[in-house]
């Protein structure tokens, strides 16, 4: 039972690819980043190498699997919990991993993952996947319809989604290379009122059975007027339609608003993720 780690984007999607793919629900962050990776290149979120883990098993099997694109959070995916104790002890001793200043796991490794960093740390965010379990129309519905964004509309979603990510405390600011691709595919929506944009959603490409709702954003003072429930709602319809049977979302937990917005829109939990960073 063992780690393996690689900068090699070919050896590491050949070993765990299948193992990924089978957890598409927990595992679609992971997905997600692989995608970007392989569609846009190894520089899809910096000028940093990525770098790639998967654990095999007894039964010479691979069932679990990270991956790291600096400066992002090392990215852990759904594990057995022998991985869990094996990274532990990777943490301490592998090279690759010694640079790293955050992780992001389910909150069930998070705290066996940080108490064996040997570093102080903190945790910095918590987040709580949901996936939707039937849809439901906002009530009241919010004045104003969706549309699907198009070339004319990326300078206004590239300041939006630059605003989103400071909000958020996400490191590096927009891409408009993601911006394009997902202009390509018809995964970003405005809502409009009044002949105007007042809030964005966004999906990423569907993986398997499973697409992913994100970033939802409206901006401070067009707060509190439903316009975020009528893009959620139209945006969760379009992964739908893209040919999605599981849409999931992320939302942060010490956003209350928001979660029982999603709440009343038929998403239910699914498990908490939380980031944990060095001090």
């Amino acid at each position: 039972m063992t780690w393996t780690f690689t900068h090699d984007l070919a050896a590491f999607r050949a070993a765990a690819g299948p193992a990924v793919a089978a957890e598409p629900v927990s595992n679609t962050t992971l997905l997600t980043v692989l995608d970007a990776l392989e569609r846009r290149g190894r520089d899809a979120y910096g000028s940093a190498e990525p770098f790639f883990g998967w654990w095999t098993g007894a039964d010479g099997g691979v069932a679990g699997a990270l991956l790291c694109t600096p400066p992002h959070p090392l990215l852990i995916g759904a594990l057995p919990e022998r991985a869990v104790r094996d990274l532990a002890t990777a943490l301490a001793t592998e090279p690759l991993l010694a640079g790293v200043g955050a992780l992001n796991a389910r909150r069930r490794d998070a705290g066996a993952l940080a108490a064996a960093w040997g570093r102080p740390s903190e945790v910095t965010v918590e987040s709580r996947l949901y996936r939707l379990a039937g849809l439901r129309a906002p009530d009241p519905a919010p004045p104003g319809r969706a549309r699907t964004a198009t070339e004319a509309d990326l300078p206004l979603l590239l300041d939006w989604t630059g605003a989103f990510k400071r909000e958020t405390g996400q490191p590096g600011g927009p891409s408009e290379a993601a911006l394009r691709d997902r202009l390509s595919y018809g995964g970003a929506l405005l809502w409009e009122h009044g002949g105007r944009p007042v809030a964005m959603a966004g999906f990423f490409r569907v993986i398997g059975p499973a697409c992913r709702v994100g970033p939802v954003y409206t901006p401070p003072g067009l707060r509190g007027r439903g316009y975020a429930a009528g893009v959620t709602h139209a945006v969760s319809g379009a992964a739908y339609a893209a040919g999605a049977s599981e849409v999931l979302l992320f939302t942060d937990l010490a956003n209350a608003t928001s979660n029982g917005v999603y709440r009343r829109l038929g998403y239910a939990p699914v498990e908490d993720r939380v980031e944990v960073a060095a001090r």
